[in-house]
């Protein structure tokens, strides 16, 4: 079926009207809402979908300020036009309009008996997170969905990097490195096994004595003793992570094993530079084929503010792209991969702590 889809006019509004009676039983869009949606606005988008001067149906996007979400507020469909790819071409219009605004995912709520709208979004690439009880007039539940929106292109992609999932709370470190090496050698092996040998050799602790992660030149280290070409990168000197230990005696265990690993490095002529890190630096050594493992806070995560390795997987003009090895309660594997991170987010993601902390591990292939 031939249509057009183009923004709504104020011409729209008595065949919008007639749509919202007819496709809603309740929560529905009052025309004084529709016509404050057709003021011109950064924060909306506002689509109708037409066949010559019939309305075929429409969708209304919101751009929440201040984040990379969009929310589709709503959509609805000619009940005699169903069927036909008018709400499948809204929503890839809408999408389309949301990434040109920069933004990185979708949301929208649905009503879970909706069964129609719910496979529609599906087919789309939605995907359920939550469920809002007694959220419609009706008292019916809400179905909250997402999408991201944002996709890396394949061609850009120097190295394809594969995902694995940490299996403690404490080897983001070893699980991120596996990735930046199964990249750079598709023979490599991730295994359970694997990953806490890495912890062990790579971490600044011993039972519970302080820090339970990995070090920048401890990760380094354990790269370089299978084969691959390293260098590790660190923005300031001093011993890392003891800002949050109270306990002398652990601040002291953190600082020895510490200085263990520089000396390692300086035997090994493993590079450790002491340097900014620079959103030039990473275009360049992703541009080489190099893979980085990057240290970032969880703050905007999760609100935890805890450090987190992951694999810095791809860049473009707006995003940068990560892997992260720890997917939560409501991301599956796919969401963890190539995840996008706009340029500005990632300045302030990539330091940790009070004295900003940025540091990364380089990894590429050794020469024979």
């Amino acid at each position: 079926m031939s249509f057009v889809i183009r923004p709504a006019i104020s011409a729209d509004l008595p065949q919008l009207d007639q749509l919202e009676k007819n496709a809603f039983q309740s929560d529905r869009l009052s025309l004084r809402q529709f016509r404050y949606s057709l003021k011109p606005s950064a924060q909306r988008v506002f689509l109708v979908a037409m066949q010559d001067q019939l309305l075929l149906g429409y969708g209304l996007l919101h751009l929440h300020k201040g984040t990379r979400l969009a929310r589709l507020y709503s959509l609805a469909v000619d009940q005699q036009q169903r069927g036909k790819g008018v709400g499948r071409r809204l929503i890839e219009a809408l999408e389309q309009a949301a990434v040109h605004a920069g933004r990185l995912y979708m949301r929208l709520e649905v009503a879970e008996n909706n069964q129609t709208a719910i496979q529609l979004y599906q087919s789309q690439g939605y995907s359920v997170f939550s469920w809002v009880p007694d959220y419609y007039e009706d008292h019916s539940t809400a179905m909250r969905m997402q999408k991201r929106i944002r996709v890396i292109d394949q061609r850009l992609l120097k190295n394809a990097v594969p995902w694995y999932q940490q299996t403690t709370d404490f080897t983001c470190g070893p699980a991120a490195l596996m990735m930046a090496m199964a990249s750079l050698k598709p023979d490599y092996r991730m295994l359970r096994a694997e990953e806490l040998a890495i912890w062990r050799e790579a971490t600044t602790i011993y039972m519970t004595s302080g820090h339970d992660g990995c070090h920048p030149i401890g990760l380094g280290l354990s790269a370089r003793q299978r084969g691959f070409k390293v260098e590790v990168i660190v923005n300031r000197k001093g011993t890392l992570f003891v800002d949050g230990v109270r306990s002398r005696h652990k601040k002291e265990l953190i600082t020895f094993v510490e200085q263990q690993f520089r000396r390692q490095a300086e035997l090994e002529k493993m590079p450790v530079s002491y340097a900014e890190i620079s959103q030039s630096d990473l275009q360049q050594w992703l541009s080489l084929g190099k893979v980085v493992v990057m240290l970032i806070s969880t703050w905007r995560m999760d609100g935890r503010k805890a450090p987190h390795w992951v694999v810095v997987s791809a860049f473009d003009d707006q995003c940068f792209y990560l892997h992260d090895p720890d997917p939560d309660d409501d991301r599956f594997a796919f969401d963890c991969q190539y995840v996008p991170i706009a340029r500005d987010d990632f300045d302030r993601m990539s330091t940790f702590g009070s004295r900003r902390l940025r540091t990364c591990v380089v990894l590429s292939v050794a020469e024979d």
